[in-house]
Protein backbone atom coordinates (compact mmCIF):
# COMPACT_ATOMS: atom_id res chain seq x y z
CA UNK A 1 0.00 0.00 0.00
CA UNK A 2 1.25 3.48 -0.90
CA UNK A 3 0.30 6.60 1.06
CA UNK A 4 1.02 9.88 -0.67
CA UNK A 5 0.11 13.57 -0.71
CA UNK A 6 -0.21 16.25 -3.37
CA UNK A 7 -0.04 19.75 -1.92
CA UNK A 8 0.54 23.37 -2.86
CA UNK A 9 2.50 25.68 -0.61
CA UNK A 10 3.70 29.26 -0.63
CA UNK A 11 7.44 29.71 -1.06
CA UNK A 12 7.70 30.22 2.70
CA UNK A 13 5.95 26.91 3.43
CA UNK A 14 2.32 27.79 4.16
CA UNK A 15 -0.68 25.88 2.79
CA UNK A 16 -3.30 28.36 4.00
CA UNK A 17 -3.68 31.58 5.92
CA UNK A 18 -4.21 31.30 9.70
CA UNK A 19 -7.98 31.46 9.16
CA UNK A 20 -7.79 28.64 6.58
CA UNK A 21 -8.26 30.99 3.63
CA UNK A 22 -6.88 29.92 0.26
CA UNK A 23 -7.38 33.27 -1.47
CA UNK A 24 -3.67 33.42 -2.30
CA UNK A 25 -3.94 30.06 -4.08
CA UNK A 26 -7.01 31.20 -6.02
CA UNK A 27 -5.01 34.23 -7.19
CA UNK A 28 -2.06 32.02 -8.20
CA UNK A 29 -4.33 29.58 -10.04
CA UNK A 30 -5.54 32.48 -12.19
CA UNK A 31 -2.02 32.43 -13.73
CA UNK A 32 -2.32 28.78 -14.77
CA UNK A 33 -3.21 28.24 -18.43
CA UNK A 34 -6.60 26.64 -19.11
CA UNK A 35 -6.34 22.84 -19.12
CA UNK A 36 -3.14 22.72 -17.01
CA UNK A 37 -3.56 20.96 -13.68
CA UNK A 38 0.11 20.55 -12.76
CA UNK A 39 -0.12 16.75 -12.78
CA UNK A 40 -3.07 16.42 -10.42
CA UNK A 41 -5.23 14.35 -12.83
CA UNK A 42 -2.41 11.87 -13.33
CA UNK A 43 -1.78 11.70 -9.57
CA UNK A 44 -5.43 11.14 -8.58
CA UNK A 45 -6.08 8.59 -11.33
CA UNK A 46 -4.71 5.65 -9.31
CA UNK A 47 -5.95 6.77 -5.88
CA UNK A 48 -8.33 4.32 -4.16
CA UNK A 49 -9.07 6.31 -1.01
CA UNK A 50 -8.69 9.94 0.03
CA UNK A 51 -8.21 10.77 3.72
CA UNK A 52 -8.60 14.32 5.01
CA UNK A 53 -9.44 16.20 8.17
CA UNK A 54 -12.74 17.92 8.87
CA UNK A 55 -11.43 21.45 8.19
CA UNK A 56 -10.18 20.43 4.75
CA UNK A 57 -13.45 18.61 4.11
CA UNK A 58 -15.36 21.77 5.02
CA UNK A 59 -13.21 23.77 2.60
CA UNK A 60 -13.76 21.22 -0.20
CA UNK A 61 -17.53 21.36 0.40
CA UNK A 62 -17.36 25.10 -0.36
CA UNK A 63 -16.00 24.44 -3.88
CA UNK A 64 -18.49 24.96 -6.73
CA UNK A 65 -18.19 21.26 -7.70
CA UNK A 66 -17.28 18.09 -5.79
CA UNK A 67 -13.76 17.33 -7.15
CA UNK A 68 -13.48 13.61 -6.34
CA UNK A 69 -16.33 12.00 -8.28
CA UNK A 70 -17.28 8.63 -6.78
CA UNK A 71 -13.85 8.09 -5.20
CA UNK A 72 -14.02 6.93 -1.59
CA UNK A 73 -13.19 9.64 0.95
CA UNK A 74 -12.69 9.29 4.71
CA UNK A 75 -12.86 12.36 6.93
CA UNK A 76 -10.84 12.12 10.14
CA UNK A 77 -12.71 13.87 12.91
CA UNK A 78 -13.06 13.46 16.66
CA UNK A 79 -16.48 15.14 16.46
CA UNK A 80 -19.71 14.02 14.86
CA UNK A 81 -19.82 15.19 11.26
CA UNK A 82 -22.75 15.79 8.95
CA UNK A 83 -22.15 14.20 5.56
CA UNK A 84 -24.23 15.83 2.80
CA UNK A 85 -26.90 13.48 1.44
CA UNK A 86 -25.44 13.35 -2.08
CA UNK A 87 -22.05 12.17 -0.69
CA UNK A 88 -23.23 9.48 1.76
CA UNK A 89 -22.32 6.66 -0.63
CA UNK A 90 -18.68 7.72 -0.95
CA UNK A 91 -17.82 9.82 2.11
CA UNK A 92 -17.53 8.45 5.64
CA UNK A 93 -16.14 9.69 8.94
CA UNK A 94 -13.52 8.00 11.15
CA UNK A 95 -12.05 8.63 14.58
CA UNK A 96 -9.20 6.17 14.01
CA UNK A 97 -5.55 7.04 14.45
CA UNK A 98 -3.53 7.21 11.24
CA UNK A 99 -1.94 3.85 12.13
CA UNK A 100 -5.27 2.12 12.75
CA UNK A 101 -6.85 3.59 9.63
CA UNK A 102 -3.88 2.61 7.45
CA UNK A 103 -4.00 -0.93 8.85
CA UNK A 104 -7.74 -1.19 8.17
CA UNK A 105 -7.48 0.21 4.65
CA UNK A 106 -4.66 -2.20 3.83
CA UNK A 107 -6.76 -5.12 5.10
CA UNK A 108 -9.62 -3.88 2.89
CA UNK A 109 -7.31 -4.00 -0.15
CA UNK A 110 -6.62 -0.30 -0.68
CA UNK A 111 -3.52 0.21 -2.81
CA UNK A 112 -3.07 3.98 -3.09
CA UNK A 113 -4.15 6.43 -0.41
CA UNK A 114 -4.05 10.19 -0.74
CA UNK A 115 -3.80 12.18 2.50
CA UNK A 116 -4.91 15.78 2.16
CA UNK A 117 -4.94 18.72 4.54
CA UNK A 118 -2.19 20.05 6.76
CA UNK A 119 -2.92 18.29 10.05
CA UNK A 120 -3.82 15.00 8.38
CA UNK A 121 -0.65 15.03 6.29
CA UNK A 122 1.41 15.93 9.37
CA UNK A 123 -0.12 13.15 11.48
CA UNK A 124 0.49 10.50 8.81
CA UNK A 125 4.03 11.83 8.26
CA UNK A 126 4.83 11.76 12.00
CA UNK A 127 3.48 8.20 12.18
CA UNK A 128 5.92 7.16 9.43
CA UNK A 129 3.11 6.21 7.07
CA UNK A 130 3.72 8.57 4.14
CA UNK A 131 5.70 7.01 1.30
CA UNK A 132 5.93 10.00 -1.01
CA UNK A 133 4.57 13.48 -1.55
CA UNK A 134 4.39 16.09 -4.26
CA UNK A 135 4.62 19.73 -3.29
CA UNK A 136 3.98 22.53 -5.76
CA UNK A 137 5.63 25.75 -4.66
CA UNK A 138 3.66 28.86 -5.53
CA UNK A 139 5.71 32.07 -6.01
CA UNK A 140 4.22 34.06 -3.14
CA UNK A 141 5.38 34.82 0.41
CA UNK A 142 2.58 34.79 2.99
CA UNK A 143 4.67 35.45 6.09
CA UNK A 144 2.28 33.55 8.34
CA UNK A 145 -0.37 30.87 8.21
CA UNK A 146 -0.78 27.12 8.44
CA UNK A 147 2.49 25.33 7.75
CA UNK A 148 2.71 22.29 5.49
CA UNK A 149 5.07 20.40 7.77
CA UNK A 150 4.45 21.80 11.25
CA UNK A 151 6.71 20.46 13.98
CA UNK A 152 8.57 17.28 13.14
CA UNK A 153 10.08 15.39 16.10
CA UNK A 154 13.08 14.12 14.13
CA UNK A 155 14.76 14.50 10.76
CA UNK A 156 13.00 12.86 7.83
CA UNK A 157 15.36 12.15 4.95
CA UNK A 158 13.97 12.44 1.44
CA UNK A 159 14.88 11.24 -2.04
CA UNK A 160 14.02 13.63 -4.87
CA UNK A 161 12.02 11.66 -7.45
CA UNK A 162 11.26 14.48 -9.88
CA UNK A 163 11.16 18.23 -10.34
CA UNK A 164 9.24 20.33 -12.79
CA UNK A 165 9.29 24.05 -13.50
CA UNK A 166 6.22 25.69 -14.98
CA UNK A 167 6.46 28.81 -17.17
CA UNK A 168 3.97 30.62 -14.93
CA UNK A 169 6.31 30.40 -11.91
CA UNK A 170 5.28 27.21 -10.12
CA UNK A 171 7.95 24.66 -9.15
CA UNK A 172 6.88 21.10 -8.38
CA UNK A 173 8.98 18.67 -6.37
CA UNK A 174 8.17 15.01 -5.78
CA UNK A 175 9.90 13.22 -2.91
CA UNK A 176 10.02 9.71 -1.51
CA UNK A 177 10.50 9.27 2.23
CA UNK A 178 13.72 7.36 2.88
CA UNK A 179 13.22 4.24 4.94
CA UNK A 180 15.34 4.17 8.10
CA UNK A 181 18.47 2.06 7.72
CA UNK A 182 18.25 -1.05 9.84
Amino acid sequence: MNISAFMATSLDGFIARKDGSLDWLDHANALVPKGEDCGYSEFIEDIDVIVMGSRTFGKVLSFPEWPYGKRRLIVLSSKSLEIPKHLKGTVSCSRETPEALAKRLKAEGAKNIYVDGGLTFQSFLKAGLVHEFTVTIIPVLLGDGIRLFGGIPEDISLDLLSEKHYGFGFVQLRYAIQKPKQ
